[in-house]
């Protein structure tokens, strides 16, 4: 069967995925409901104001789904999602899909411009949003996109008031659920087709609107399977996470990998006082984090009780430093990477590596059907073992292409079917394993006057500079070059800040080449950084382009 706007697998390929066992014929509520036969009275999830069995959620998120449908809402229709961390809406999440509705994951950080534009894209019919955000009325913008994409005519909520608009979950959840209902929602999610879209993920692309990524029940499921079995999850474990539950690191790493092992999901914030705490008491067995947070939990009281029991900690979504690395691994911890995509493809350490190795590297594709292709940026040619090019992967859980995007897909996958993530890699092979190390991104540079710049490249060496904490380089605005490169630095001292002239010096005695080098640094106590941990550029560009301007205006006007 075909779906409108979703780029199918070839039919030969996905044989081949159900013949090596990658791909079943259940949909992701179907293997849910697998794994809650196993566990019923097991611990699904834990948060700070209180934990599921397998039991409970499954008969909440049943309450949901049943509620759902009698609101008039038909399989097939897409929900928008702005959610923050929570035991509701984890029960939300499962309702939904029992449902045979496709969650649409965007964050609660996104405004009008992104959320307006997706809810087009889709055609969804509701918006469920957190109504309880101190510093932001999502409900309020829930109308103001109703005004806007005539398709979105039903509001649910999560933290309403019993009085608010629309629908709430928590009343949804809280109803019986008949016998007959029950069997309805098994039957429906039989009869799902695993090859149909499950969930819609966006695109982590740095400019314009996120393009739309359709995730199926089979490979969706698959990508979670994989995960827990590379980790070695089962019943005992305990996997902690704070980052946002409906990006895809959260549902393919942690929902979903927890339950499909029968695991427990240890679901907080990512602030310190409230995820040591919870992992203290549980006993968590594996935690993932970017690695500026765990520079954080270092710092904290509660750090060596929080990491008693914990096997694994995994660091993801930023380059790790060194001095993160190791301050982990002194304080008993051991320590991999992750990389992966919306998109697909996730690349983990091997946890038998030796240290500089788990410090160095991103890993290798977590499922032997992985394809993985380094190619010169802009063409299909592969480059030499150990070169730097761009990752390219396809495989039993990396999408054939965007929702309804002929031209993004021309241009973002290879004829024969490889999707160009964009990451700059380089090979590295141990013990006949080959692992990746990540060296930039291809559009993560700098055009000075035609001379192009990798960022992280330069801010590699520069985070090697003693007074240097962390340091992000982007392009500020340039009347003759088009480009020149500012540096954005967080100090080890802030009473003593390093100048230009030491940043220069430094890479000059690193042998960088000279146009490289920054023309400007600018000293803040932080870097900006997204919801998962990343350094928000965007945000460094508009600030110092803003500051560029202003110094520009102001020297017109001495004039």
């Amino acid at each position: 069967m075909t779906y409108a706007g979703v780029i199918a697998y070839p039919d030969e390929i996905a044989d081949s995925y159900r013949a090596a066992g990658a791909w079943s014929d259940r949909s992701l509520p179907t293997a849910f409901r697998a794994t809650v036969a196993q566990h019923r009275d097991r611990l699904a999830l834990i948060t700070s104001l209180g934990s599921l069995t397998y039991g409970e959620l499954d008969e909440r998120s049943d309450a949901v789904a049943a509620g759902l449908l009698q609101a008039g809402l038909e399989p097939g229709a897409r929900v928008i999602l702005q959610l923050t961390n929570s035991k509701t809406a984890v029960v939300a999440w499962y309702g939904l899909l029992k449902a045979g509705l496709i969650p649409v994951c965007t964050l609660a950080i996104h405004r009008r411009h992104e959320i307006s534009e997706i809810a087009r894209q889709t055609g969804a019919v509701a918006h469920l949003v957190q109504a309880d955000l101190p510093k932001f009325d999502l409900v309020a913008f829930a109308a103001e996109i109703r005004s806007l994409v005539p398709s979105v005519r039903t509001l649910l909520t999560v933290g309403g008031s019993a009085d608010g608009p629309g629908l709430r979950i928590e009343d949804l959840a809280s109803r019986p659920v008949s016998v007959e209902q029950r069997a309805s929602l098994v039957a429906a999610a039989t009869a799902l087709d695993p090859c149909a879209p499950a969930v819609y993920q966006l695109s982590g692309g740095t400019t314009g609107t996120p393009k739309v990524i359709p995730r199926l029940h089979a490979e969706y499921w698959y990508n979670a399977t994989a995960t827990a079995r590379w980790w070695g999850h089962d019943h005992t474990s305990v996997l902690a996470f704070g980052l946002p539950l409906v990006h895809n690191a959260a549902l393919s790493n942690g929902l979903h990998a927890a339950h499909s092992a029968g695991a427990a999901l240890l679901l907080a914030t990512p602030a310190a006082d409230a995820l040591l705490p919870l992992m203290a008491e549980h006993r968590a067995t594996w935690v993932m984090s970017p690695p500026g947070l765990a520079r954080e939990y270092l710092d904290h009281p509660g750090f060596d009780a929080a990491v008693s029991r914990l096997r694994t900690w995994v660091l993801t979504a930023a380059r790790v430093p060194r001095s993160v690395f190791d301050g982990l691994e002194r304080r008993g911890v051991h320590v991999t990477q992750a990389f992966g995509m919306s998109e697909g493809l996730f690349l983990f350490t091997p946890s038998g590596a030796p240290a500089d190795l788990r410090a160095t590297t991103v890993g290798a594709p977590i499922s032997p059907l992985d394809e993985v292709r380094v190619l010169r940026p802009g063409t299909d040619e592969e480059v030499a073992r150990g070169e730097t090019g761009e990752l390219a992967a396809r495989g039993p859980y990396t999408i054939r292409g965007y929702l309804d995007a002929q031209d993004r897909n021309r241009e973002t996958f290879t004829a024969d079917g490889f999707y160009r993530s964009g990451d700059l890699v380089r090979a590295h092979e141990h013990d006949g394993v080959v692992l990746y190390s990540i060296e930039g991104r291809v559009k993560d540079l700098i055009d000075r006057g035609g001379e192009k710049i990798n960022a992280e490249e330069v801010e590699t060496l520069i985070a090697q500079h003693e007074a240097v904490r962390e340091a992000a380089l982007v392009g500020m605005p340039d009347a003759r070059l088009g480009e020149r490169g500012c540096v954005f630095v967080v100090p080890q001292d802030p009473a003593r800040p390093p100048a230009l002239t030491d940043v220069r010096a430094h890479l000059e005695r690193l042998g960088m080449a000279k146009y490289k080098w920054p023309e400007r640094v600018e000293i803040v106590e932080s870097l900006p950084r997204t919801q998962i941990g990343k350094v928000a550029k965007v945000r460094l560009r508009e600030d110092i382009a803003k500051k560029i301007a202003n110094e520009t205006g102001s020297a017109g006007a001495a004039h």
